[in-house]
């Protein structure tokens, strides 16, 4: 996935997280047995100056220099029910599913504050709530930003005819969960994306086509696309939110404090 920038003052980290996990295996569950004679072979691509060309196109159609500047994002996962807050600026995210909620820093997934129920949670039970809420993060947000991650390190772009049109095949050799995984971004007249083809680790089959609509402009101006749906089986991202700044996410006190606290000197 692409750079994950900070804003403002903030320092520069980037992520690469690939995988779709949990949406994609559900994706499997319902797909697998309409669709395996549709398994697609994985495409082998033309890079150079067209790819690279049509990867600029797509970002300035998503309007990527908003996204720059939008230093928090809030969502619920469709699938899962779960909640997430991303911090940008510090690279943090909180993370909610029922009566647990963890906070992490994105860029070291060992480091975080997990609670059930308002009670702190420690050890071994700890560890395990803040790698998978890592983990449920790094698949959700792909739903949301992919396509603004098209130019992530260990991301190689190269171009795919298909039905005559120019397609941008981003293939990730490393990092992440799954890396190794490929997407084929399907572009509108404009630009924007419409749908993608999936040839990732956790699905039986190749090609699996799903939509990216639904798209909505954030206060930033950057976009995003809600809704995605392949066969039968819909994705839909609710409640989603961006700002400049989290303050203007979350008026108040400091919803990462208990993190903050955890990397005072």
């Amino acid at each position: 996935m692409g750079d994950t920038a900070k804003v403002g003052a903030g320092r520069r980290k980037r992520h690469w997280a690939l995988g779709c996990g949990g949406a994609i295996a559900t994706v499997a569950l319902v797909l697998t047995g309409a669709f395996i004679a549709l398994d697609r072979p994985r495409p082998h691509g033309v890079p150079g100056d067209e790819a690279e060309l049509l990867a600029d196109e797509m970002l300035g159609a998503l309007r990527s220099d908003a996204w720059e500047r939008t230093g928090a994002i809030r969502w619920t996962f469709g699938p899962s029910g779960t909640r997430h807050l991303w911090d940008r600026e510090r690279d943090w995210a909180r993370v909610r599913a029922g009566d647990l909620e963890v906070l992490v820093d994105l860029d070291d997934p060992s480091h975080g504050v997990a609670t059930r129920g308002g009670v702190r949670l420690a050890g071994d039970e700890a560890r395990r709530a803040i790698r998978d809420a890592w983990a449920q993060w790094i698949n959700d947000s792909f739903w949301l930003i992919a396509p603004y991650k098209v130019r992530d390190r260990g991301t190689t772009r190269s171009i795919v005819r298909v039905e005559g049109r120019s397609a941008l095949l981003v293939e990730y050799a490393s990092g992440g969960v799954t890396p190794g995984d490929a997407y084929l971004w399907l572009l509108g007249e404009d630009g924007t994306p419409r749908a993608w083809r999936m040839w990732v680790s956790v699905l039986p089959i190749g090609g699996v086509e799903a939509s990216w609509d639904g798209w909505i402009t954030l206060p930033t101006g950057a976009r995003i696309a809600t809704r995605h749906e392949a066969g039968p089986f819909t994705l839909e991202l609710s409640d989603v939110e961006g700002a400049a700044h989290l303050s203007e996410l979350e008026p108040g006190p400091d919803p990462f404090a208990a993190l903050a606290a955890e990397t005072e000197p």
